[in-house]
């Protein structure tokens, strides 16, 4: 009888022991907690200012949370209501810590790391001490999640509230409660309310329970809190659509290679048994966060292109656990402790450039800093400012001083009396007499070879300075063109007024 039951533990020597896979009490717990949240603030703290600069979309959450909470309220009416929250939130913090560039960026700092403190947790509950730890040491490490960090945008805070939400899930699944089930459905939508592709992880936790049948009553309740989720999460999805031509500019997927290999390493360390005591498996948990998110974006994608790594960020949680538990899986085959310092030395290794290349400029599709430099260097006092299209007025806007010498000639209203990102401009005729009463504009424009402008504005625009400027120098920015024209007074000027505009000076 004895041996009976001696015998299991000794074939088990490659698992680890029961009390390994339960939640450890003290300073283990605090070990996977801590460590993780402190290199993540470790990292995100490194070159957090990017050499100073800040690009578009940052530049929109700077520029809106310094407005009041009732202007912003009203813009989001015309654009952007899907980041309206985030934008009330980071009019707090402002107006509490100031509106500088450190604050902006903070919070996705801290909610990374209380991020990585909940990824910790969950590999804690899951599969153990060591494989906690380590879910939680890869996911600070993750590339994705360094840039995220240092991102003055909602979507770190959404990795946050989504992976808290996790762990909500897992415990409300092993203890019933109705309260937990409160505390995971108003988490989800929190997330939700920042961005509404948190809705996707609802979908993954459903499937997690499925998989993992888990009983009826459970079932019930996670469908009774998905359905407040989702019920919340409604009035806004149907006042934003009928904003969705902000996403636009979505031609394809967007960094969809590295996501698919982040996907890929994730599911392969999903390939050993690293299942764990408990209704719920780690892989059953982790695998539907990983795939199904990124996978129902690009099923989506094939009626209107939807799909950006950053919309589904939160599946670095999948990922990292994943790695975590096959680190701590391949570390109880006690294979050589050698063969494992050199993958670790390696990896590290490979994580350095990277790392790196995150923390400067380049890193960002364009740097409105730079934008705005380009413009004060190229004006001169007096001169007129021209944009073309009118959309790219909010690019030069985060910093005033850089057009206070310059004349929009365009703008009949600003963007904040009129509630919106970039002004209200003037009718096409105003704009083309205004126009000649200068000698030197400076124009900023799309990238050579952008599609055509249209529209009678940008039309009277186009047509005015082929007919009266000529071009003098153009410098390439931030994917941009920012062009000086200076007026043409040579006998080969064609054509009458154009667009509306009258001869010679005013």
């Amino acid at each position: 009888m004895s041996v009976d039951v001696r015998g299991p533990a000794v074939a088990e020597t490659a698992s680890p022991p029961a009390f390994a896979r339960r939640p450890s009490p003290g300073r283990a717990a605090a070990v996977v907690v801590i460590a993780p949240a402190v290199l993540t603030v470790a990292l995100g703290l490194w070159g957090i200012r990017r050499q100073n600069t800040m690009w578009g979309d940052e530049s929109v959450t700077y520029q809106l949370a310094r407005r009041d909470l009732a202007q912003i309220w009203l813009t989001a009416q015309h654009v952007d209501l899907v980041h309206a929250l985030h934008y009330a939130v980071m009019h707090g913090i402002f107006g509490l810590f100031g509106d500088g560039l450190l604050t902006l960026r903070l919070p996705s700092v801290l909610a990374m790391a209380v991020a990585a403190a909940g990824v910790g947790l969950l590999g804690l509950r899951l599969a153990g001490a060591r494989a906690g730890l380590s879910a939680g040491l890869v996911f600070a490490l993750l590339p994705q999640v360094q840039k995220y960090a240092q991102e003055g945008r909602s979507y770190a805070m959404v990795c946050a509230l989504v992976t808290w939400a996790t762990y909500a899930l897992v415990v409300s699944v092993a203890r019933r409660a109705r309260w937990r089930w409160a505390v995971y459905g108003f988490t989800m939508l929190l997330a939700c309310l920042l961005h509404e592709f948190a809705v996707l992880a609802l979908v993954a936790h459903g499937v997690t329970l499925v998989v993992s049948r888990v009983p009826r009553p459970v079932l019930a309740a996670w469908s009774v809190a998905a359905a407040c989720v989702v019920a919340g999460l409604l009035p806004l999805a149907i006042r934003s659509a009928g904003q969705s031509g902000q996403v636009s500019w979505i031609g394809g997927p967007v960094r969809l290679p590295g996501f698919l290999a982040a996907v890929v390493v994730g599911l392969a360390c999903a390939r050993p048994h690293l299942g764990a005591r408990g209704p719920v498996r780690l892989a059953a948990l982790a695998v539907p966060i990983v795939v199904l998110p990124g996978l129902l974006l690009l099923v989506a994608s094939l009626v209107k292109p939807l799909f950006v790594d950053r919309y589904v960020l939160y599946s670095s949680i999948g990922i990292a656990l994943l790695v975590g538990a096959w680190t701590d899986h391949f570390h109880r085959l006690r294979r050589s402790s050698r063969i494992t310092s050199v993958a670790v030395v390696a990896v590290l290794a490979a994580l350095v450039p990277p790392s790196l290349a995150l923390r400067t400029p380049q890193s960002r599709s364009n740097d409105v800093t730079a934008l705005g430099a380009a413009v004060r260097e190229a004006g001169r006092p007096g001169d007129g400012l021209l944009y073309l299209s009118g959309r790219y007025r909010f690019l030069t806007a985060a910093d005033p001083e850089d057009t206070r010498s310059l004349t929009d000639l365009a703008l009949a209203r600003d963007a904040v009396s009129s509630h919106t990102l970039a002004g209200v401009e003037l009718p096409a005729e105003v704009i083309a007499a205004r126009m000649l009463r200068f000698d030197r504009i400076v124009v900023v424009r799309g990238p050579a070879g952008a599609d055509a402008l249209t529209g009678p504005q940008e039309e009277a625009k186009t047509g005015t300075l082929r007919r009266y400027f000529r071009e003098r120098t153009t410098t390439q920015v931030a994917g941009l063109r920012v062009t000086v024209y200076v007026r043409d007074r040579g006998p080969s000027r064609r054509g009458g007024p154009g667009s509306g505009g009258g001869g010679g000076r005013g």
